[in-house]
C-alpha cells in the first residue's frame, strides 16, 4: 500500500464525516457530550467506551451532517468510590513519578534527571516503610509494650506486653510488612492486556507526547516494583538488626546487615542504569532485579529468627536502637537528593531564557519536593498520632510522655506547620499584590469587547472582569509553587536536627527567643493541620467521584498526574493513557477507513489525550483527520510543565501532520484553557503567513451584557465548561468538516 492509498477496508460513503468528542475531566456522560438525550455504546467498555446517538431518534447528526461518536474516558483514572480513596492514599507517589516527566527541554537524554527522580521515589517508599516500623515496632513493642502505664486498661496490647523484646518486635513486625503489601494492592489494577490497545502502526519518539501510549511501560514498572520491595525489605532488616546489634553486635547478626546492605546498594545501583531499567524487552536488569528481591524476602526470616532468639540483653533505651538515627539520615538523604536535583536542572536551563526557566526548568525539583514534603508530613503525622493515642493526652515533648516519638518526626511537623503558615501568607501576598495588574488587563478586555454597552450593564461587566482577573490568576501558580517547595526544603533541612537529638521546643527558644509553649502549639495545631488535609484529601475522593461539578476542579491535577505513565514510582496510580491513547488512536484508523474524514474535537485534558493519539496516526490515516480543540490546557499548562516532551516544536509538529486543519477555540474567562500560538484579541496584529497563526480563535465570553430580547436574564459566562450547544463551535466544526471534504476531492 502506498503512503496515498487509503486504509485497508475504506467503504465510506461520501461526503460522509465523523466527529469523534473526547470529554475533559469533568467525567461528563456521553448524553452531555453529544449534546443528545438518547445514545447508546458502539465500542470499548464500561471504563472506556464509544457513544453514539440512536440512529431511530430525530436530530441524530451534527453541525454540517456529521455522524456523532463520543469517548467516555472518565472512570479510567478513577471508577469506583474505592479506588478513588486508594488514589488519595498514593498522592505523594503519584507527584513523584509527575516528576520524572517535568525535566527540561535540552539536547541530552536526562539521564541524570531521571536517575535522582528514582532515587527519590525510591526514599518515599522507604519513609513510609520506616513510618509503619515506627508505629508497630518503636512505639508499639518497644515503648509501649515496655511500659506498664502505657499498657495499663489495654487488655488488645497487655496480651504481649509481658513477653520478650524479641518476640514482640518478631510477632509486630507482620504490620509493617502488611503495609507494604496493602501499598502493592492499591497500586495494582487489574484489566486488559495491554496489547489489546496496541496502535496499528504509528511511531514512536522516546521522548515525544507520541510515546504515551505507545510505549509499554509494564516491563519497566515490574523492575521498578521489585526494586522498591527488595529495598524495602532491605530497610526493614536493616532497622531490626541495628536494633539486635546496639549492645555489641555477634557475627551473625554483623553477615545479616553486610547482605541487608548490598542489597540496598544493589536497589540504588539498579536505578541508576537507566537504559536497561527502561528497555522493552527482558534482560539482565529483570533477573538482577527479582534477586535481589527474593534475597531481601528470604533475608527477613533469619533476621526474625536472630531477633527471637539471640539471648543477649537488649539495650536499655527510650526508643527502638537506632531507629530514630535512621529516620533522620532518611530524611538527609531526601534533602541531599532534592538539592542535587535542583543543582542540575538549574545547570541544565543554564543560558535559557528567564521564564523557561522559572516554570519550566525547575518543574522537576518543585513537584519532586511537593512529594517529599507530602510524604514526611503524612509519615509524621501517623507517628505522631499514634504516639499521641498510646500517651492518653498531647505530646508535649516533656520527659514524662510515655510514648515519645522520634525527634525527627517532630521536627518535620513543627517546619510543616511553620511553611504552612509562611504559605498561606505568601499566596495571600501575591494574591495581593497581583491583583491591581490583573484588573487592570481585565478591564482593558472587557472595554475592548463590549465597548457599547449601556449603563445599567455596569454590575454585569465588573463580574466578567472579576472572572477574567481570576483566570489570570493561573499564570502566578508557578511562581506560588516555587515559593511552597523553597519553604518545605527548609522544613526538610531543620528534621535533620533530629540527628542531634535536639528537642524543638527548648532549641527553637534557645536561639530564636521564641517560647517552647509556641512550639508545642505548633506541634499539635501542625498535627490537626495534616490531618485535616489527610480528610480532605479523602472527602475530595469522594466527591470527585460522586459530584462531576467537583470533580471539574480537582480532577485537573489528578487526571495530569495519572496522565503520565509509572517511570519513577512503581507503586504510583496506574497510567490510564497506557490504554486512552492506544485506544483512541485504534479507533480513529477505524473510522478513517470507514468514512470520509475524522474530525477529532477534544474539550480540556480531552485535547491532550487526541494530541498524544494524533501524533500515533499513521500517514494514510493523518491525511482524513481534522483537530478542533477548546478550553485546551496544551499550552498554558502542558508546554510549560512538560517541556521535554510536549513543547512548542511538537504542537508545531502536529499542526503539520495534519496539514493545519487545526482550530482552537479559547475564552479569557477559561482559568485552564487558553491559546495555542496565538491570542488573537481584539486590536493585535492580523494572522500572518505562517499557518499555526490561523489555529486559534477566541470566543468573547459572555456573549454579551445585557439581557436579549428573547431571555430574561443576560447570557452566562462560560469559563471552562464546554461549548458544544454554541453556535461558534458548530462554524468551527463546519469550517473543518469543509477542509476535510476538500482535502478528500483533491486526491
Amino acid at each position: 500500500m502506498s503512503e496515498e492509498s487509503p486504509p485497508p477496508g475504506r467503504q465510506y460513503v461520501p461526503g460522509e464525516v465523523v466527529e469523534l468528542r473526547v470529554h475533559g475531566v469533568s467525567g461528563a456522560g456521553a448524553e452531555q457530550v453529544l449534546d443528545r438525550p438518547h445514545v447508546h455504546q458502539v465500542a470499548g467498555d464500561r471504563s472506556g467506551g464509544f457513544f453514539r446517538p440512536r440512529p431511530d431518534y430525530p436530530d441524530s447528526t451534527g453541525p454540517g451532517g456529521v455522524v456523532l461518536e463520543a469517548y467516555r474516558w472518565s472512570d479510567l483514572p478513577s471508577g469506583t468510590a474505592a479506588r478513588t480513596l486508594s488514589l488519595v492514599f498514593l498522592l505523594p507517589f503519584m507527584l513523584s513519578n509527575v516528576a520524572i516527566w517535568m525535566r527540561p527541554a535540552d539536547r541530552g537524554s536526562g539521564s541524570g534527571v531521571k536517575v535522582l527522580c528514582r532515587l527519590i521515589a525510591l526514599n518515599l517508599t522507604l519513609v513510609y516503610v520506616l513510618s509503619a516500623v515506627g508505629v508497630a515496632l518503636d512505639l508499639i513493642a518497644w515503648k509501649c509494650m515496655g511500659s506498664p502505664r502505657c499498657l495499663e486498661g489495654r487488655a488488645w496490647l497487655s496480651w504481649l506486653g509481658g513477653r520478650p523484646v524479641g518476640l514482640r518486635l518478631v510477632v509486630l513486625v507482620v504490620l509493617p510488612v502488611a503495609a507494604l503489601g496493602l501499598l502493592w494492592m492499591l497500586s495494582v489494577r487489574p484489566g486488559r492486556p495491554y496489547e489489546a490497545f496496541r496502535t496499528p502502526g504509528g511511531d514512536p519518539e522516546g521522548d515525544r507526547l507520541s510515546a504515551v501510549g505507545q510505549w509499554d511501560a509494564m516491563p519497566m514498572v515490574g523492575r521498578l516494583r521489585a526494586i522498591h520491595v527488595a529495598a524495602a525489605f532491605a530497610v526493614l532488616n536493616l532497622t531490626l538488626l541495628a536494633a539486635r546489634g546496639a549492645g555489641g553486635p555477634s557475627p551473625v547478626v554483623i553477615v545479616l546487615a553486610a547482605v541487608a546492605g548490598a542489597v540496598l546498594a544493589a536497589c540504588l545501583a539498579l536505578l541508576c542504569a537507566g537504559a536497561s531499567l527502561e528497555r522493552a524487552s527482558t534482560g539482565p536488569t529483570d533477573r538482577l532485579a527479582a534477586t535481589a528481591r527474593v534475597v531481601a524476602c528470604a533475608l527477613t526470616v533469619p533476621t526474625l529468627g536472630v531477633v527471637a532468639l539471640d539471648g543477649a540483653p537488649w539495650p536499655h533505651s527510650t526508643g527502638l536502637p537506632g531507629y530514630s538515627q535512621i529516620v533522620a539520615w532518611a530524611f538527609v538523604a531526601q534533602m541531599t537528593l532534592l538539592f542535587a536535583l535542583a543543582v542540575l536542572t538549574l545547570w541544565r536551563r543554564r543560558g535559557r531564557d528567564p521564564r523557561q526557566a522559572l516554570l519550566r526548568g525547575l518543574g522537576a525539583p518543585v513537584i519532586a519536593t511537593a512529594a517529599v514534603g507530602l510524604a514526611s508530613a503524612l509519615s509524621a503525622e501517623l507517628v505522631y498520632r499514634t504516639a499521641y493515642f498510646l500517651n492518653r493526652r498531647a505530646i508535649t515533648g516533656s520527659a514524662g510522655d510515655l510514648v515519645p516519638p522520634p525527634l525527627a518526626y517532630k521536627w518535620a511537623i513543627f517546619t510543616f506547620f511553620l511553611a504552612s503558615i509562611a504559605a498561606v501568607a505568601a499566596g495571600g501576598a501575591v494574591t495581593l499584590l497581583t491583583r491591581p495588574g490583573r484588573r487592570r488587563a481585565a478591564a482593558a478586555i472587557v472595554a475592548r469587547d463590549f465597548p457599547d454597552a449601556p449603563p445599567e450593564a455596569a454590575d454585569r461587566l465588573d463580574r466578567v472582569a472579576r472572572t477574567i482577573a481570576r483566570a489570570r490568576f493561573t499564570e502566578w501558580l508557578g511562581p506560588l509553587a516555587m515559593v511552597f517547595a523553597g519553604l518545605a526544603a527548609v522544613g526538610l533541612a531543620a528534621s535533620v536536627l533530629g540527628l542531634f537529638e535536639h528537642q524543638p521546643g527548648p532549641l527553637v527558644e534557645r536561639f530564636l527567643g521564641v517560647p517552647a509553649e509556641f512550639v508545642n502549639f505548633g506541634l499539635t495545631f501542625g498535627s490537626y493541620l495534616i490531618a485535616g488535609i489527610i480528610a480532605g484529601l479523602v472527602v475530595g475522593g469522594l466527591f470527585a467521584y460522586r459530584t462531576a461539578e467537583f470533580r471539574r476542579y480537582v480532577g485537573v491535577v489528578w487526571d495530569l498526574g495519572t496522565f503520565w505513565p509509572r517511570a519513577a514510582h512503581p507503586f504510583a496510580p496506574p497510567c490510564y493513557a497506557e490504554r486512552a491513547v492506544p485506544e483512541l488512536a485504534k479507533r480513529i484508523c477505524y473510522l478513517a477507513g470507514q468514512h470520509e474524514g475524522v474530525l477529532l474535537t477534544g474539550h480540556s485534558h480531552g485535547s491532550v489525550l487526541l494530541a498524544a493519539a494524533v501524533l500515533q496516526l499513521p500517514a494514510p490515516v493523518r491525511r482524513r483527520v481534522a483537530l478542533l480543540t477548546y478550553g485546551s490546557p496544551l499550552d498554558r499548562l502542558y508546554t510549560r510543565l512538560f517541556p521535554a516532551y510536549l513543547g512548542r516544536d511538537v504542537l508545531r509538529e502536529m499542526g503539520a501532520r495534519i496539514d493545519w486543519r487545526w482550530v482552537n477555540l479559547w475564552r479569557d474567562t477559561d482559568q485552564i484553557g487558553g491559546w495555542v500560538f496565538a491570542a488573537h484579541r481584539p486590536g493585535d496584529p492580523p494572522p500572518g503567513a505562517d499557518p499555526s497563526e490561523r489555529v486559534d480563535r477566541r470566543l468573547r465570553d459572555p456573549e454579551d451584557v445585557v439581557v436579549p430580547p428573547s431571555d430574561s436574564v443576560p447570557p452566562p459566562i462560560r469559563g471552562h465548561w464546554p461549548c458544544e450547544s454554541d453556535e461558534r463551535f458548530a462554524a468551527a466544526v463546519r469550517d473543518l468538516v469543509g477542509r476535510l471534504r476538500e482535502a478528500d476531492r483533491g486526491r
